[in-house]
């Protein structure tokens, strides 16, 4: 059997919202905070290492993606403005057997690119890797690139840059979905937001699809009124495309396609397929929107059904109560973000006298913490009077 690879703690420094980040992550974690608290930007730090490790990618592109370093710095960095990633990896939930450590600045002078400031690999608390090292020395340039990137520098951890670039991210939009033509494409070939999440459907292997897309079917028959079948076509062009036929009193009248579907229905579709689709890291922003509160609540079951199949690490970001009112959610497994002058502060819900004081009381993590993290000033939110 494959072992499973997890991220069990995540160490930042100066990126983004966080001028410090140093929490344990569970197999499941959930993301709570207020709005521009940072939860995109936490999900983000493993995009970017996935960004940084994936083919045709690397450090310079995946900064200039997020705007150049001084966007992906803390705007509370001062006197130490380099942005650090630290994480560690385990197997099987065991004792860390990687870790990863990445420190990044700008060129003191010229073209002003990021660079690798400090790089560091650990095997079973070993050091492998370190830099700069003495060819950096030689020829400096080579700093504007990761041994992440490097097939000829990478081969004692080529374990740890499969993992990175097999971490998966979706956060369907219906509106891209059903009309891709209308917006224009991103050049980071980073398919986010399901612009050809029907590509991806119908290029997986046909058993595959046709058994995902039954589980899906079976989802969705309870969970969309009169839907009654879902299977996958392609057009006289060739273009993808996903089929659902309705019970209706006129024959051959209930059938529709992705066009005609609910948002609701497209991103549970995109939610699913996700779930299903492997056995990496999978990050998921909001998974509420646009779903009827009783499909919500049952999402953390079937994370953790999925999860105790495929063992699969799943990280989430939310702000639904209705989600995070599953009793089986623990306040290990729940990180709170709370905006400060000086960046976001994070904390585990167990960590928080308050949280846990609920959570021993029988509350769930939606009643103990979401709480916790309204905005201070929500009362006096001004109703255009």
């Amino acid at each position: 059997m494959k072992a499973s690879v997890y991220i069990t703690r995540l160490t930042l420094r100066n990126w983004r919202n966080f001028q410090r980040f140093d929490l344990a992550l569970s197999e499941r974690t959930f993301v709570i905070g207020p709005n521009a608290s940072g939860k995109s930007n936490l999900l983000d730090v493993f995009r970017f290492l996935r960004d940084i490790a994936k083919p045709g990618g690397g450090l310079q592109r995946a900064v200039n993606e997020r705007g150049g370093l001084s966007k992906v710095r803390c705007l509370a960095a001062r006197k130490d403005p380099d942005v650090s990633i630290d994480v560690e990896i385990s197997v099987e939930l065991g004792r860390p057997k990687w870790r990863y450590a990445i420190e990044i600045a700008k060129q003191p002078r010229g073209y002003r690119l990021p660079i690798v400031k400090s790089e560091k690999v650990w095997l079973d608390g070993q050091l492998l890797t370190i830099r700069p090292d003495s060819a950096d020395e030689v020829d400096d340039q080579r700093l504007t690139q990761t041994h992440l990137e490097q097939i000829n520098s990478n081969g004692g951890f080529r374990e740890v840059v499969k993992f990175f670039e097999s971490i998966r991210y979706l956060h369907l939009i219906p509106q891209l979905l059903r009309h891709p033509e209308a917006f224009q494409a991103t050049g980071g070939g980073d398919d986010a937001f399901g612009r050809n999440f029907l590509e991806l459907i119908v290029k997986s292997p046909e058993k595959t699809r046709r058994r995902r897309l039954r589980k899906i079917e079976a989802v969705l028959k309870a969970a969309v009124p009169q839907l009654s079948n879902l299977t996958d076509s392609r057009d006289e062009l060739g273009i993808p495309h996903l089929e659902a036929t309705y019970t209706h009193w006129r024959p051959n009248a209930g059938l529709q396609r992705e066009d005609q579907f609910s948002d609701g229905t497209l991103r549970l579709v995109g939610l699913l397929w996700s779930l299903l689709d492997g056995d990496s890291l999978l990050l998921l922003e909001e998974p509420e929107l646009s779903l009827h509160r009783e499909i919500v609540r049952k999402l953390p079951g079937m994370f953790s059904r999925i999860q105790t199949k495929h063992k699969r690490q799943i990280i989430v970001s939310t702000h639904s109560e209705d989600l995070l009112s599953d009793r089986g959610i623990g306040g290990e497994e729940t990180v709170m973000l709370e905006p400060g002058r000086e960046g976001t502060i994070a904390k585990l819900a167990s960590d928080d006298k308050e949280a846990r004081g609920l959570l021993e009381a029988g509350a769930s993590v939606g009643e103990a913490a979401l709480s916790r993290t309204t905005p201070a000033d929500i009362a006096q939110m001004p109703l255009f009077e």
